[in-house]
């Protein structure tokens, strides 16, 4: 008998029990339920967190039959939670049975001691079983599934549960994305699921669930993002307050969000913000490579419509350099105002910027290729007539460059003159540029980058619970004692030199 089975220990507490013959995969799958466990009866999110962090290492080896298998050996067979768990995976009547019949005698011995198991649990396997679903591209099945996991999340009241709600969100929104017909269209499946985001949205600030709070915000931001409701995105933005404290990675992504929304109300400099912070918080790991790259993609446009060149070293980091080539060379044509150069190198890359979704925003750098043009010409030159501007950047007529001179002149692009008479433009003589507040401000952003990321390093510092009570309880004993003390010398009981214990003056 005590070879059929196999006792796995996680630091002081014990695990479930294993067949020899059971897969690895279930094994570690029943592992984690130990730490949802410790999770619930410490009241310590972390043990939730390691048990999802896992999932990524799990997801490679997830299959139907792996799944059923942990469903039949946690459940009892009359269970509601298990058949709804098992219609889920899609496996037909006799393999179940098959499943069944490979696990008989561990059923068997199970059923004396087996337990009801936590909420906690069940929501784990229904986020396992959302993971199996999507990445076996069964859209339509998950969509049915996740509309009945997160019904019964709602359901639940518990806190133990906040982690593991916002992840199965996540999943929800992104089965209903790839519905067809796909967003854009306003007949997209992702505008129907926006009522209950909003609802789950609610009832999270009202429990203080922040992790599901901080998930479904962002969730709905790039719902509207991707049906262009860009109104509707910065009216929630507007009623609603992000949690201070999200994970980090809920913040990059409502940062990159809030940036591609100022981007396209034409806040720049908002967005050069919003966008520069979600960069530096993206993870440094291979995982996110993806989100650094499309948040990168829209800095680097951002920055270009403020008039900035970025830094030449950003296209050749190792994640970077092949996605960021068509931006690369989008970025040397708008340095040398090279109107012919821009439009040509947007009719090749047109896809991809539309995939990106940063082909609107690269249609508004037209004119700032103009102006570049300009700004190029008045340092070569310090008089040069309008025909020859017309001609160098390829004009329609030298009114329509005198008009953008004008502009770019009000604009402070340039520093410099037109005479309208006889047809040039007169460039004034640089100055010093240490002579202005630019380097000031320049370090003042730098500086206040450092301290924003030093108040949240702080904030991320955990600190022992009920430490504050300690303290005051041991005051309060110093003063008691002090009040007997005192007590005792007015008493006569005690000598003021024997209160001060051995100390032996020198």
């Amino acid at each position: 008998m005590c070879k059929n089975f196999i006792i796995a220990t996680d630091l002081a507490s014990v695990k479930y029990l294993y067949p020899d013959d059971a897969d690895p995969t279930a094994q570690d799958i029943r592992g984690n339920f130990t730490l949802l466990e410790r999770a619930v009866a410490q009241f310590d999110t972390r043990f939730t967190l390691r048990a999802l962090r896992s999932i990524s290492s799990l997801r490679k080896r997830l299959t139907d039959r792996v799944l059923c298998s942990v469903i039949v050996l946690t459940y009892s067979p009359s269970n509601q939670t298990a058949r709804m768990l098992i219609e889920a995976t899609g496996l037909d009547g006799e393999a179940i049975q098959g499943v069944v019949s490979q696990y008989k005698e561990e059923i068997q011995s199970n059923k004396a001691n087996q337990k009801e198991p936590l909420p906690e649990i069940d929501v784990y396997i229904g986020i396992l079983i959302q993971v199996f679903l999507y990445d076996s591209k069964d859209y339509e099945e998950g969509a049915e599934f996740s509309v009945q996991l997160v019904d019964k999340i709602r359901e639940l009241n518990r806190r133990t549960l906040d982690s593991l709600a916002a992840k199965a969100y996540f999943y929800f929104s992104l089965f209903h994305e790839e519905l067809d017909p796909k967003p854009p269209s306003k007949q997209s499946p992702v505008i129907s699921i926006r009522g209950k985001l909003l609802a789950a949205l609610r009832s999270a600030v009202l429990r203080k669930d922040q992790d599901t709070q901080a998930s479904v915000t962002t969730l709905l931001l790039r719902n509207y993002i991707s049906t262009a409701d860009i109104t509707q995105a910065d009216l929630l933005v507007a009623q609603t307050q992000f949690p201070a404290a999200a994970p980090n990675n809920q913040v990059a992504r409502y940062l990159y969000y809030l940036g591609r929304i100022r981007a396209i109300q034409l806040s720049y400099t908002e967005a050069h913000e919003h966008l520069t912070s979600a960069t530096r918080k993206s993870p440094t790991n291979s995982v996110a490579t993806g989100f650094y790259q499309s948040a990168t993609k829209l800095l680097v446009v951002v920055e270009l419509l403020m008039g900035d060149i970025p830094d030449r070293a950003l296209f050749s980091q190792p994640r970077l350099e092949r996605a960021l080539e068509p931006y690369f060379r989008l970025v040397r044509a708008v340095r040398v105002g090279d109107l012919q150069g821009f439009l040509k190198i947007v009719q090749i890359f047109s896809s991809t910027f539309h995939r990106d979704g940063t082909y609107t925003l690269i249609l508004r750098l037209r004119q700032n290729v103009i102006k570049t043009g300009i700004r190029m010409l008045s340092l070569s030159y310090s008089r040069i007539s309008l025909r020859d501007i017309c001609i160098r950047l390829g004009l329609e007529s030298e009114e329509s460059a005198e008009y953008i001179v004008a502009k770019a002149i009000r604009d402070g692009v340039i520093e410099a003159s037109l005479d309208h008479e006889k047809g040039f433009m007169q460039t004034k003589q640089a100055g010093d540029v240490y002579a202005t507040r630019e380097p000031g401000e320049a370090f003042h952003e730098r500086i206040r980058a450092c301290l924003a990321l030093h108040d949240e390093c702080v904030k991320a510092m955990r600190y022992p619970m009920n430490q504050h009570r300690l303290e005051l309880k041991n005051a309060q004993e110093a003063r008691e004692r002090e009040r007997e003390l005192a007590k005792e010398i007015q008493e006569g009981d005690i000598d003021e030199d024997d209160a001060a214990g051995d100390f032996e003056g020198l």
